[in-house]
């Protein structure tokens, strides 16, 4: 028992903190475990979540990738553009934007493991050339989900397929995608060598769909801006270390938890011109706090 409890301590403590964040804010503000409070908290927590598993296999190795919310904004408004502009299919298009990201995907490996470029620098170009893409193919235009594919926003964001629980369909879609993750992650070579090299972002970069659908339209000046910096910050709460070889799913998804909690109480109990600076200085203590826990659990072993 004192074996198993010292190999999971560090996510034991993540869920106690989300815990005692949970009761904070609810006793703060009862609304914030409101049928449709929670409902808000699962759907931000499986969008972000989303993005920060795949960050987390680009965080292990000790990497960073600052283009993920330009990539998003750029795949959010070529979807709309390639089914009503250019006449795809729905599966066409997916499939374009699957392609298309796993090629940036392939080009920045490319870059860092070959030319051995940073990680920093190399996605940093991405964050200008990506947004760059995204406002000239949008034409700086919103672009709106047509018409035939509402039924995609329906069935993969807005739905509860288990009835009166008030779980979003786009929660379960973490959750699966967390549960092959881990089976990826932990029992074969693959993942193993995925660990290794960094190349498991693309699945955050296709995510862009998804945020596309949760809100209808997007326009290619902003749509996605900071949306990696959630992702990270899930992350590293979660328990990824910034230095690399530390990461798990299960962390990272109560990691993310915690983003999407502060998100809606913060909405809730916060003055909207406070609410970059609250979230911020909470996510720099979570850091402060998951930094002195580590140094404690090393001395102590």
């Amino acid at each position: 028992m004192n074996s198993l409890f010292a190999s999971h301590q560090k996510t034991l403590v993540i869920a106690a903190l989300l815990a005692v964040l949970t009761a904070v804010c609810a006793c703060l503000e009862p609304r914030f475990i409101s049928v449709d409070g929670i409902g808000l908290i699962l759907k931000y927590a499986g969008l972000y979540g989303l993005i920060a598993l795949g960050v987390s296999f680009v965080i292990i190795t000790g990497g960073i990738d600052l283009s993920i919310g330009s990539w998003i904004g750029l795949s959010a408004v070529l979807f709309p553009v390639l089914l009503r502009d250019y006449g795809l299919s729905t599966s066409s298009a997916l499939a374009v934007i699957i392609l298309l990201s796993a090629a940036a995907g392939a080009l920045h490996g490319v870059l860092i493991t070959r030319l051995r470029l940073q990680p920093f620098l190399v996605t940093l170009c991405g964050l200008f050339i990506y947004r760059g893409l995204a406002r000239i193919i949008g034409g700086n235009r919103e672009q709106m989900v047509p018409q035939a594919q509402q039924w995609m926003r329906s069935t993969f964001v807005k739905a509860q397929p288990l009835g009166d629980l008030p779980i979003p369909s786009v929660f379960l879609l973490l959750l699966a995608a967390a549960a092959l993750s881990a089976v990826f992650l932990n029992h074969t070579v693959w993942g193993r060598h995925l660990i290794a090299t960094g190349r498991n972002e693309q699945a955050a970069r296709f995510s862009g769909v998804i945020f596309l659908l949760e809100v209808n339209s997007a326009q290619g000046s902003g749509f996605g801006n900071f949306y990696e910096l959630w992702a990270i910050a899930g992350a590293v709460l979660g328990g990824c270390s910034l230095r690399g070889g530390q990461a798990g799913v299960t962390g990272v998804l109560l990691g993310i938890l915690m983003v999407a909690e502060v998100r809606q109480a913060v909405g809730l109990i916060v003055r909207d011109e406070f609410k970059e600076f609250v979230i911020g200085s909470f996510i720099l203590i979570g850091v402060v706090a998951d930094e002195l826990l580590s140094r404690f659990l090393s001395r102590s072993r």
